[in-house]
């Protein structure tokens, strides 16, 4: 039998842990932003300099784009060349794990193109592709996952959500306990809570970090919409009333904080995915997805409030919202830590 993480001791980190760094994907699919790839990649560029001012960034590029990305990002940012489908490196890349002993490695989940919707035959070898690049331990998982897909407290806790990982377009012979129990050998957590769903009629399945994300052990940010009208209002009390009965890995309940969903559902005739749930957690900062409306101030107050020790900036993600996501979308943290030998 192959070992797997949890048996060498690797767990996944919370998010807010520290981190060496944080990678992003340059966009290079013109049919994933429906005419606004010039828009798309100057919002990834703020992101990329928002990032940049707490934790480095290094840019994975396929090899048509590196020369435009490099004088989009300017010269102070790592470029390295591999060969991309498209720019979601939270899905299609590695998830990290750490020991005890704080060493890294690379729990390499399958990438089907979220359900076979899109292009992937090369977006699906980057997770060993980055793992060899960092000379680091790689364990191949048996399973598809997307790494916005879940949410963990770094205390043996995820957050799911029904929607997308028991749809039968990522993994069909799998029950839910054999999901769980292969969540449990890669990303070393003890028990996984379920959400019903994510964004309404979300094109990836309704991915958790559209709607929720753990802030620290035990709490949960969790997206409502105070709008009975809003498709998304009666999905959003549902999980939280499934939240309200729940427990961590540590027998605590859980604490749910209420966070607002955006208004904007639509840019040039676009649909867009827009949320605030979906930001990034760097080394003394959080960037935030915002999108012109009086409701980017309430989130970022909240955060504001729950975090006094890290800066939250706000970078305009409409332009990144209409190829389906936002800034937790489009970034990967790498743990601190030294790598676990291959």
């Amino acid at each position: 039998m192959l070992r797997t993480p949890a048996d060498d001791g690797f767990s996944m980190p919370a998010e807010w842990a520290l981190h060496k760094g944080c990678f992003i994907s340059w966009p290079c699919s013109e049919e994933t932003w429906s005419g606004h790839i010039a828009e798309a990649r100057r919002a990834y560029s703020e992101v990329i300099k928002a990032i940049n001012r707490f934790e480095p960034v290094t840019v994975l590029s396929d090899p048509s784009t590196t020369a435009g990305a490099r004088s989009a990002v300017g010269p102070d940012i790592k470029i390295t060349e591999m060969p991309l489908d498209d720019a979601w490196i939270r899905d299609n890349g590695p998830n990290f794990v750490c020991s005890e002993d704080n060493e890294v490695a690379a729990a390499c989940f399958a990438f089907n193109g979220w359900g076979g919707r899109f292009p992937h035959a090369k977006d699906a070898r980057v997770p060993l592709s980055l793992a060899k690049a960092l000379h680091i331990r790689r364990y191949e998982t048996p399973m598809v996952l997307e790494g916005g897909s879940i949410s963990v407290d770094g205390e043996g806790t995820l957050l799911t959500t029904e929607s997308c990982l028991l749809n039968k377009n990522r993994n069909p012979l799998l029950s839910k306990e054999e999901i769980e129990r292969i969540l449990g050998s890669y990303l070393g957590v003890k028990k996984v809570l379920w959400l019903k769903q994510g964004i309404h009629k979300s094109m990836i399945d309704g991915h958790v970090d559209g709607v929720a994300a753990f802030v620290r052990p035990s709490t949960v940010l969790l997206a409502q919409h105070d709008d009975r009208s809003n498709p998304n209002h009666l999905g959003m009390k549902e999980n939280k009333a499934i939240l309200s009965t729940c427990t961590d890995a540590k027998g605590r309940a859980i604490e749910v904080i209420d966070f607002p969903m955006p208004d904007h559902t639509e840019l040039a005739g676009q649909r867009i995915a827009a949320c605030y749930p979906n930001f990034y957690f760097a080394n003394g900062g959080i960037v935030l997805p915002v999108f012109g409306e009086e409701k980017d101030r309430v989130a970022m107050e909240i955060l504001e409030g729950l975090f006094p020790g890290r800066e939250v900036v706000g970078v305009r993600s409409e332009y990144i919202a209409i190829g389906g996501g936002d800034v937790h979308c489009i970034t990967q943290q790498l743990p601190s830590g030294k790598p676990a030998p291959p």
